[in-house]
């Protein structure tokens, strides 16, 4: 870790010239996962021109190799720094449930930045952060991971022990974080098939399991970059309690939640993710 630290300790502007160059080999010359990022453009935006997806697809990776730098920055930054950088502009959503003495469910999605969403979190809203995560094969990955996202107090919660923990941490006060648009890839996976940004697709369960099994109400985090280094994040409800197993208005708020941030800034989310396997979609 001693060379992560030294570098997470570079100015903003040095980070960011060398994110340049990473867009440089990553866009250029290697086409890191063009193929892939170009298929799901065009399946998701089938009205838009060739022009436009191109357009999409190079700021898509000038963000992506923004992230890597800002996610490596996460090591050492300061919180007065952080707290600048990553603005939290309306918590009322979350402020009138800890004023009910009420825990609350916080959805997230691949929106940069979304590792700096959940690490200033902990000091801008007014409960404490839980997060669910799924953990790495990579043990330095995991390990560096864990470092950035629990440096202002987050509390991890490994996702093959959330109903252990749910129980364990259940008279605590608090927000349990779960970024919900990863593609639900093992075969215990619970999963939801709708429509998203005109494909069909499958979700994680998870979070529906979740809300009904603590009944606690849920709220969608929506990330906005303002400028480079600097973001907005906003609260908005989606689901309130009492949630039924066989209801599944949560799941689908979520997805017109995201899908609406995607469509007014789709370059900021994280395409090149393999989002639309189709081993698991059920046959019409």
């Amino acid at each position: 870790m001693f060379v992560i630290s030294l570098l997470s300790r570079l100015p903003f502007g040095v980070l960011y010239a060398i994110s340049d160059f990473l867009f440089f080999i990553t866009y250029r010359v290697v086409g890191y996962r063009r193929k892939m990022v170009q298929k799901n453009l065009r399946n998701s935006f089938p009205d838009k021109t060739e022009q436009e997806l191109k357009k999409i697809e190079k700021q898509f990776y000038v963000n992506l190799c923004d992230y890597g730098v800002e996610t490596l920055k996460l090591y050492s930054i300061r919180k007065e720094e952080l707290a600048r950088r990553m603005l939290f502009r309306d918590v009322s959503a979350i402020e009138k449930y800890k004023q009910q003495n009420q825990s609350v469910l916080i959805l997230s999605s691949h929106q940069f930045n979304w590792e700096w969403l959940l690490s200033s979190g902990n000091f801008n809203l007014p409960v404490p952060v839980d997060f669910v995560y799924q953990q790495q094969s990579s043990e330095f990955f995991n390990r560096f991971s864990l470092l950035c996202r629990t440096r202002f107090g987050a509390h991890p919660i490994k996702r093959s022990d959330v109903a252990r923990e749910l129980i364990r941490r259940k008279d605590i006060l608090r927000g349990i974080a779960i970024v919900s648009d990863q593609y639900p890839g093992l075969k215990k996976d619970k999963k939801y098939q709708t429509r998203f940004l005109n494909q069909d697709t499958v979700f994680f369960l998870g979070a529906h399991q979740i809300a009904v099994l603590t009944q606690y109400p849920v709220v969608y985090a929506q990330v906005r970059k303002i400028k480079r280094g600097y973001y907005e994040a906003s609260f908005v409800n989606i689901a309130e309690p009492p949630h039924a197993k066989e209801d599944f208005t949560l799941i689908e708020n979520y997805i017109k939640a995201v899908e609406k941030i995607i469509y007014e800034n789709p370059s900021g989310w994280l395409w090149s993710h393999n989002r639309w396997k189709t081993r698991h979609l059920k046959k019409n």
